[in-house]
């Protein structure tokens, strides 16, 4: 293990959305039993931001149709920190009513996946934030909105995306009442320069409200694209146990980070994440028979931890 740089930030923060985002893109529908041991084990290996399930129609994704009970699980343990996905006002209704503690509405940067992913224009989800923005103060709720960009560095469907709409849709979601943006990498088209160039210019405008990085490692670049982010400020990611995650409406979107793999690289670094990585290990394990049968990726779970690493130290940092 080594100590950071100066150039790079002492602590990070790894949310797991691999109940959400991973589980959503696999034909298994996870037992709530087993999600619950997920979080539980999750929470012991030292996560404390979990992104649990998302409040859309179970006739859609089966998968998520237990989100607000998981919710209600996740909010017993202390210091959990608790999110959902909501695609529109219905979905954020439901999430305030289950007490999240962030409700996360997902904006594609290119007009095509918009339409594919939620039969709505990027303009229509700004409008669609401020109405939820309107509801979640009216309730008197303290549930934080975060406007998610996607396909923020290109899409299969559209091509190429502008920088600029990127940089202007994450200022639209602010101005529409947004209490913090993050910037995905879709469909994994992202490589550390542009990483570095979009989120210099996205934390000069956004500043801390830039809440998180989402990448995906379709082609092998997630690692390097996280380490491009941590070298201009960024320090909260997104990652999916065993790497299982995509986007249903992107062709190609496969594979998420991998938590346990980015945990590893982060704690080898001397960078704190508070997570004992053998302990991950050990549920990525159990998530492997859960989901036998469905395409799982990583690489440390195939390694093992060099012998110069220990999980003490890397939770100590």
């Amino acid at each position: 293990m080594t100590t950071p740089s100066n150039k790079l930030p002492a602590r990070a923060i790894i949310r797991e959305v691999g109940l959400r985002d991973g589980l959503q893109s696999i034909a298994t529908i996870l037992s709530t039993a087993h999600k619950h041991t997920w979080i539980r084990a999750a929470y012991a290996a030292g996560q404390r931001e979990i992104e649990v399930g998302s409040f859309v129609p179970a006739r859609l994704l089966p998968q998520l149709a237990d989100t607000a009970e998981l919710v209600a699980y996740a909010r017993t343990f202390p210091d959990l920190f608790v999110s959902v996905l909501v695609p529109n006002l219905r979905g954020a209704e439901d999430a305030i009513a289950a007490n999240a503690d962030l409700m996360i509405v997902p904006l594609s940067a290119s007009h095509a996946h918009s339409l594919a992913n939620l039969r709505k224009t990027p303009e229509d989800v700004v409008a669609e934030v401020a109405r939820i923005r309107a509801a979640r103060d009216a309730a008197g709720s303290r549930i934080l909105i975060e406007g998610g960009v996607g396909t923020a560095f290109g899409c299969t469907l559209q091509g190429q995306v502008e920088k600029r709409e990127v940089l202007r849709l994450m200022q639209a979601l602010l101005d529409a009442g947004a209490d913090r943006v993050s910037m995905a990498d879709t469909v994994g088209y992202a490589d550390p320069a542009m990483v570095r160039d979009l989120f210099e210019d996205a934390l000069r405008i956004a500043g801390d409200r830039f809440w998180c990085g989402h990448f995906h490692d379709t082609r092998g670049l997630g690692l390097a694209n996280v380490y491009a982010a941590l070298e201009v400020g960024v320090t909260r990611f997104d990652a999916c146990l065993a790497g299982i995650g995509g986007c249903p409406h992107a062709p190609g979107a496969s594979g998420n980070v991998a938590t346990e793999d980015l945990a590893y690289m982060l704690g080898s670094m001397g960078i704190q994440t508070g997570i004992d990585v053998q302990q991950l290990l050990a549920l990525r394990a159990q998530a492997a028979q859960w989901l036998a049968g469905e395409t799982l990726h990583g690489s440390l779970w195939q390694a093992g931890l060099p012998k110069t690493f220990t999980a003490a130290a890397a939770v100590a940092a």
